[in-house]
């Protein structure tokens, strides 16, 4: 039987609701997906661990957290009983949209760092927004919808920022190790379909390669190479199985000299070959 695998995206331009259940997060366990929408996830209840990117992270009650377009995720384990509110933008609403109100400082910092933690006082707050976005999506027709959603994204996206904003304010620890670490995190999702060079990040950082190497490994535990290869292989992931490309055309869009090469690199990596990994089910 012919496993149907799922892809996120939305259906119509904006969405808000309650129903993503524990058996809807199954659906993306067993591979990464990369989200062609964006999606803004509060919790109330219950536990998931996932993978965002280059970060693995752990969602309880009061988190937040901003899933950007192109983000690559994977469900590891969820636990207790579930309360999630969710708002997302589809693709095609952000394609078509040119205000897209989140800066590139928090965009970046999104990437790095997708998980914020609310006070008490403020998960309260946002859940009764989210109650009363939900109320607002029954209430409004399909036109109404569409009529509002310039103005909800903008006050959606000043949420956030207002949130990142605060977060920076209160978190004084940040060193300037660990802000290195975030821009290069920063640069790698930006451009690690373009090159994997090592020397070309450090350059772009205005740092020697051997510096880089040895900050990244002793605040994160990783190597630059770990962390450039993990997108790498996130996103080659998700192409062979979300979509019909070819194999060739998944190593051309991740900038792979030839398909031999992009085959050897996906096995050292995960113990298969491409086509083995996109027949595995």
């Amino acid at each position: 039987m012919e496993v149907e695998i799922p892809q996120i995206d939305l259906p119509e331009e904006w969405l808000v609701g309650t129903d993503i259940s524990r058996e809807i997060l199954d659906l993306y366990t067993n591979f990464p997906v990369r989200l062609k929408c964006e999606m803004i996830v509060f919790c109330m209840g219950g536990e998931i661990e996932a993978s965002i990117n280059v970060n693995r992270i752990h969602v309880s009650a009061n988190d937040f957290v901003v899933l950007i377009p192109g983000s690559i995720i994977q469900i590891h384990n969820v636990e207790g009983e579930l309360k999630l509110y969710v708002i997302g933008f589809s693709q095609q609403y952000i394609m078509t949209n040119h205000r897209y109100y989140l800066t590139p400082e928090t965009l970046y910092t999104a990437v790095y760092k997708p998980k914020l933690t609310l006070t008490s006082n403020g998960a309260r707050m946002m859940e009764d927004y989210f109650l009363f976005l939900i109320r607002l999506y029954s209430f409004m027709d399909k036109e109404t919808q569409k009529q509002i959603s310039s103005n909800l994204c903008k006050d959606v996206h000043t949420c956030i920022l207002m949130l990142y904003k605060n977060q920076k304010a209160d978190d004084t620890s940040i060193s300037k190790n660990e802000q290195l670490c975030q821009n290069f995190t920063q640069l790698v999702f930006q451009h690690y379909t373009q090159t994997r060079n090592v020397s070309w990040y450090a350059n772009k950082l205005g740092i020697t390669h051997a510096y880089l190497c040895r900050i990244v490994k002793d605040v994160t535990g990783n190597t630059c190479i770990n962390i450039i290869s993990y997108m790498v292989i996130m996103d080659a992931k998700s192409q062979l199985k979300l979509s019909n490309l070819s194999i060739q055309s998944i190593s051309d869009a991740l900038n792979f000299p030839n398909m031999s090469f992009f085959g050897k690199y996906f096995k050292r990596h995960t113990g298969m070959s491409p086509l083995e990994y996109r027949n595995e089910i």
